[in-house]
């Protein structure tokens, strides 16, 4: 038993330890804007089972009732996404936007491949284009809006409508329109780094719609959505995690004692 004993807080250990790594990902992404933490959920290993529960002839007064079966330990079974809202603090910025409530954007990398993001803070590239640019590329905003050259102010509504004023031009003329973009299981979205997700088959297809109708969030300009991890939270984690290691660290310590005292009756 000692051996197995070995093996169960080994794999204690190990699930504890990508755990860890889960919580040090959501405390370093406190102040990544659009960031959606994760948690990692566990899950119990087959169990060896020296006696079945229920065993024996139906009836018989001998019949075993619960067995005798133990567990060989515990993996990771899943890093679960958490997308409740974040705060949404204002910026001042006029291409700043958060989305408040479900919904994604949709960007496109150039080359086919389409991406969604809640991180609302776009910028412009050569061309005008209404682009998320991240530390090595612009991902391009779709369907693509162009601000003119000459713009003089952005107005964005609720519903993602984009209009500019220019000069000699009484009333702002709408130039394009940010659509939303959602999904069944957004739980399901693969994370690619960058503040961005990509389908998958657990997520659902992409479902395109207007931002604040039929129950897609509304765009606020000028301001972003921070991220949704509570430190304090992450913190308790933390400390669950470490007692957590330390407990299965002293699970191997007692079963190698045990194993050094089998060692010695010989002699």
């Amino acid at each position: 038993m000692s051996l197995q004993a070995l093996n169960t807080g080994a794999t204690g250990m190990i699930g504890q330890s990508r755990n860890l790594d889960v919580i040090a990902n959501n405390l370093a992404n406190v102040g990544t804007d659009g960031f959606k933490k994760s948690r990692a959920n566990f899950e119990d290993l087959l169990y060896k089972k020296v006696k079945v529960p229920g065993a024996g002839v139906v009836g018989a007064p001998d019949t075993p009732g619960i067995g005798i079966e133990y567990g060989v330990g515990t993996r990771v079974s899943a890093t679960q996404l958490n997308f409740t809202p974040g705060t949404i603090r204002p910026t001042g910025r006029q291409l700043d936007i958060a989305i408040n409530g479900p919904g994604f954007l949709q960007v496109d990398d150039g080359q086919g491949n389409f991406f969604y993001t809640r991180s609302g803070n776009l910028t412009l590239n050569s061309q005008g284009q209404v682009i998320m640019a991240t530390a090595t590329r612009g991902y391009v905003l779709q369907p693509p809006v162009i601000i003119p050259q000459d713009s003089l102010s952005i107005s964005i509504t609720a519903d993602g409508q984009v209009a500019v004023t220019q000069p000699n031009v009484n009333q702002p003329q709408v130039i394009g329109q940010f659509n939303g973009v959602r999904f069944q299981n957004p739980e399901g979205l693969e994370q690619v780094g960058q503040n961005l997700f990509v389908e998958t088959g657990a997520s659902g297809v992409a479902e395109p719609g207007i931002f604040g109708q039929q129950g897609f969030g509304q765009i606020q300009q000028s301001f972003l959505e921070a991220s949704n991890v509570e430190p304090v939270e992450e913190l308790i984690s933390l400390i669950t995690s470490q007692r957590a290691y330390e407990i299965n660290s002293q699970v191997i310590q007692t079963a190698n004692e045990n194993l050094r005292t089998v060692g010695t009756l010989r002699q």
